[in-house]
This record gives C-alpha cells, structure tokens and sequence, in this order.
C-alpha cells in the first residue's frame, strides 16, 4: 500500500532541500549513528533515509546497497507520517506490506522500525531505520536508544546546516568588504586627481 503525503508536504520538501544533504558522499557523523543503531538493536540492517518528492534516499546504511529506493514503495514513507517510532513486526501478515516488493524479494523485509526524523519545525524528513529479515520486535530499551540516536542524527543535520549558513555570510561579508574596498579606492582615486588638477591650477596661475 503506497503511504499518503503528510499535511505539510510541500513546506518538508523545502525544507529537506534547505539542508543541501541529498546525493551527498558518505559521511563518518552519520554512518556511526546507523552502525551504533545496528548493534543496538540486534538488526542486520539500519538506514539514515531521507524521504525525497518520488524517492528514498540513503544517506547512511548498513547491510544494503542500494542507495535509494521508489518512495512509492518505502516504509519510511509511512513512518514519517508518524509522531513516534513506526513498528513493523512482521510485515507478510501486514495488509500494507505483504506485497511490497522490498518483502516478496530482495532485501526480504520482515522486521522494520522507524524512528522519525523530525526537526525543530516540526518537518519529518526522513527516518533512522532498522530492519531484520525475519519477524521479531524490539525492547522498550532499544526502543528508547532508536529515539536518542534518532535525535543525535538530528542534531548532525542541524550542524550541517548552520555551518552552511556561516559558510554563507562569510562569502556575503567578504563580498561586501570587496566591495567597500573597491569604492574607497575609487573615492581615493578621485581625492588623487583633484589634489593634482589644484596643484596644476595653481602652477599655471603662478606662472
């Protein structure tokens, strides 16, 4: 069953594209996050996704290759339309999931938990995901540990992007310095030929 966009889906696309992350290289902040979430929570399988306009993007996983997926077909497509984490126990007994493609053939999802990726406007953005290829759950403290570590992945996207934006204001102060640099040269310029037309004016009046 393909997920329903959220209420605010046009406001969390611009928003997610205001963090410049999509189709980024691999990075070492983020891939901690989803080995850490692998371990705790006993799952062959974690994923950073970032739910795009008609894809699943991965900015981190562990035990997958692919790196992104239809959203058409995505569980964390669903999730995000949740205000806590999206459990899936078993998903061939699930009406939404039995005849999801990811679970009648490769990576043959069972298990699947999603911990949204909600920033402090109150956008989900994607997920921090585990996912195991045989039905199960997770105890309430693993559960507890997907939320935190949900938070700190977070928290590393909310670095990326004030860094970018003091990246920015740099370049635009910089920018702005060139500029008053270049007009008191010319201001300067201007004083320089004055003083020598005055100097002139006066030699040609002394002679």
């Amino acid at each position: 069953m393909k997920a329903s966009f959220p209420d605010d889906e046009a406001a969390r696309i611009e928003a997610l594209l205001q963090y410049k992350i999509l189709d980024t290289p691999a990075e070492e902040s983020f891939d901690e996050l989803t080995r850490l979430a692998s371990y705790i929570c006993g799952t062959p399988i974690a994923l950073v996704s970032l739910v795009d306009t008609n894809r699943q993007w991965f900015k981190s996983q562990v035990g997958l290759e692919a790196l992104e997926t239809l959203r058409d077909v995505a569980f964390c497509a669903h999730a995000i339309l949740q205000s806590d984490v999206f459990i899936i126990p078993d998903a061939t007994i699930d009406e939404r999931f039995a005849g999801n493609p990811l679970v009648t053939s490769d990576p043959n999802v069972r298990f699947y938990a999603g911990v949204p990726l909600t920033n402090a406007e109150g956008h989900s953005l994607g997920t921090l995901c585990v996912i195991d290829q045989i039905p199960r759950n997770l105890t309430t403290e693993q559960v507890d540990a997907l939320r935190i570590l949900g938070n700190q992945v977070i928290k590393q996207l909310e670095l990326r992007r004030n860094l970018d934006s003091l990246v920015l204001v740099n370049q635009e102060r910089q920018q702005s310095k060139k500029i008053r640099l270049q007009f008191f040269k010319k201001i300067a310029g201007g004083f320089g030929l004055a003083s020598a037309i005055l100097i002139l004016l006066k030699i040609v009046s002394y002679i």
